[in-house]
């Protein structure tokens, strides 16, 4: 079968203008999964309230890390698929689940340029499971598929989390980072509400309820965000020998009043200095594509909370971009599923 690859990642505005950043952000935030309201409230939140008064700091905020090529996030997926199409022998292309380049337009371009396409592979930037990020953009990938009828099969890769090729990758990218003079090292993942665990627990009764859920074996954890953000830590610092009580694990970028999953990473970088941490380390692992959540929420604002109540040096570990092994990662799996092996992914 003629097979092609999809890399699919969140998203950016086309420009850091005001209009199109209140563009992706009302695209963004009226997403059902993202924010899990009735369409009247949410429509009446977001597009009465956070975009007009959001969109503005927004776009000040992608303007201080926007690129002569444009967004990082854009810019680093082209790098990646491009990397890739050196590794493999499938055709490549992107896509995002918010903005420009949308699903349909990356299958429209798969096949015009490959008229006998049979399948395509999706691949979601995302290692962990949320339905904010890896099953929204899966299901509208899958919504775009069955809009466009297309005749081509559509699989999608599932969450790699602890898999151990994405978790060698992702230990070798910090590897050189811990040579320096550090005290700690801080795993910020992106946050989500409390609410989006519950309703992800599919036995209604272990997320968040049990002691110590993340470590308690349970069929939940197929879908849950945290046991998944909490897996990848442990695994991580177990190969590079970082003792407990040298790293912490928090989640960041909170919005609303709702509980979200805590610890806050605003809330630790705070309180890191006062602990007696002075030089810290910190890495995404949730995003595989530096954006505008590590290189402005973190590397930027992040660092000047940590400053700012004590703390001496501040590193922000970038993330897996366009990292050889993470190439060697991506381009072992389609090959894998493309041999005949289907363990990495899931037939939809």
């Amino acid at each position: 079968m003629k097979k092609a690859v999809v890399l699919m990642n969140l998203g950016s505005p086309d420009s850091t203008d005001v209009k199109d950043v209140k563009r992706y952000l009302d695209e963004f935030l009226m997403d059902e999964r993202v924010i899990d309201k009735p369409w009247l409230f949410r429509a009446l939140l977001v597009k009465g309230i956070i975009v007009p008064f959001r969109a503005p700091k927004s776009a000040e905020a992608y303007k201080s890390i926007w690129t002569e090529k444009g967004s990082p996030l854009i810019v680093i997926s082209e790098q990646l698929g491009d990397a890739l199409k050196k590794e493999i022998a499938e055709p490549v292309a992107i896509a995002m689940r918010y903005g420009n380049p949308s699903p349909r337009a990356a299958f429209d371009e798969l096949v015009k340029n490959n008229p006998d396409l049979e399948e395509v592979i999706a691949v979601p930037m995302y290692p962990h499971y949320a339905m904010s990020s890896y099953e929204t953009a899966v299901e509208y990938a899958k919504e775009q598929h069955k809009k466009g009828g297309y005749s081509f099969k559509l699989t999608t890769i599932k969450p790699y989390y602890d898999n151990g090729d994405y978790i060698h990758a992702l230990c070798e990218s910090i590897r050189p980072h811990l040579e320096s003079e550090w005290d700690h090292i801080l795993f910020s993942y992106h946050g989500v509400p409390e609410r989006h665990i519950y309703k992800g627990d599919v036995t209604g009764q272990h997320c968040l309820k049990v002691p110590d859920c993340c470590d308690v074996p349970s069929p939940a954890h197929q879908y849950c965000y945290r046991h998944q953000c909490w897996t990848t830590t442990k695994l991580v610092t177990q190969r590079l020998n970082i003792p407990a009580e040298k790293f912490t694990f928090s989640f960041q970028s909170r919005l609303g009043r709702d509980p979200w999953l805590q610890p806050y990473t605003a809330q630790k970088l705070a309180e890191l200095p006062k602990e007696g941490v002075k030089k810290l380390l910190v890495v995404c692992p949730a995003f595989v594509s530096d954006c505008l959540e590590t290189l402005e929420e973190i590397a930027v604002e992040g660092k000047e909370t940590f400053l700012h109540n004590g703390g001496e040096r501040f590193e922000m570990i970038p993330c897996l971009n366009v990292h050889p092994l993470w190439v060697n990662a991506l381009a072992k799996w389609v090959g894998e599923y493309v041999s005949g092996k289907k363990e990495m992914v899931l037939e939809m």
